[in-house]
């Protein structure tokens, strides 16, 4: 991990962002970012037992004194290492399965979460994922995700878009970014199929980056994708 910071940095990105760094002791962390001069965005929440295919605690009522246990480990942690960010996963839901109980779950722990993180600074964001690459994921559009945002009623509480999980679920990015503009709290970019880098598909990534301008977005946008080949010979896109 220590490398991976390093290797960023000199390949010209400022800073890292990490689902989930918690087997890295946060003073250990601080450290690797300080000697590789590199800021840490954003991280999650803990999400759950990845090899059960969970993804976030946020909708069960039956594991709500677990998500709010990890608000506190996450909050702790991202003001250890400095980061601005963390994302409350909602959770894998069939749609059969789904109630009010999970929707109203949601917004309530949202607003918790936000409430322990503002005294801290720290903004909780929350996105949607498409089905097709996060099958029963319980938002798979903006709208729901701003929705909740919104029911949560705290000001420190953003939309994480992702272009790939937009523009998979058959959205058109550009007006999604224009319709959320006033949410937009972090960005993260990968092409379509495939999720590898910008230029390896179909997204026009110009009218990406107009739309963030026109929107007034001066985030961060996190490369969340797979490389064809090398890290390194994917990057071609930061420096056309």
């Amino acid at each position: 991990m220590a490398e991976r910071i390093g290797s960023a940095i000199w390949c010209g990105f400022t800073a890292i962002e990490h689902p989930a760094p918690y087997s890295v002791p946060a003073a250990e962390m601080a450290g690797w970012l300080r000697s590789a001069g590199a800021r840490y965005v954003q991280l999650g929440l803990y999400s759950g037992d990845a090899s059960k295919g969970e993804k976030g605690l946020g909708i069960f009522p039956d594991r709500r004194a677990e998500f709010r246990e990890s608000v506190t480990q996450a909050l702790d942690y991202a003001e250890a290492v400095g980061a601005s960010m963390v994302h409350a996963m909602a959770g894998v839901l069939p749609r059969a399965q789904r109630a009010q109980q999970h929707w109203d779950c949601y917004v309530e722990n949202l607003a918790f979460a936000a409430r322990e993180a503002a005294p801290r600074g720290i903004k909780i964001i929350v996105e949607a994922m498409s089905e097709t690459a996060v099958p029963e994921y319980f938002f798979d559009a903006p709208d729901q995700a701003a929705r909740a945002i919104g029911e949560a009623g705290e000001e420190n509480i953003g939309l994480l878009l992702d272009v790939f999980h937009t523009v998979s679920a058959g959205l058109a990015v550009e007006q999604e970014i224009a319709k959320h503009a006033a949410l937009l709290a972090h960005v993260h970019i990968a092409d379509v199929p495939g999720r590898h880098e910008p230029g390896s598909g179909t997204v026009d990534f110009d009218q990406v980056k107009l739309a963030l301008r026109k929107a007034n977005y001066d985030g961060f946008l996190g490369c969340e994708y797979s490389p064809i080949e090398s890290t390194e010979a994917g990057l071609g896109w930061l420096r056309p």
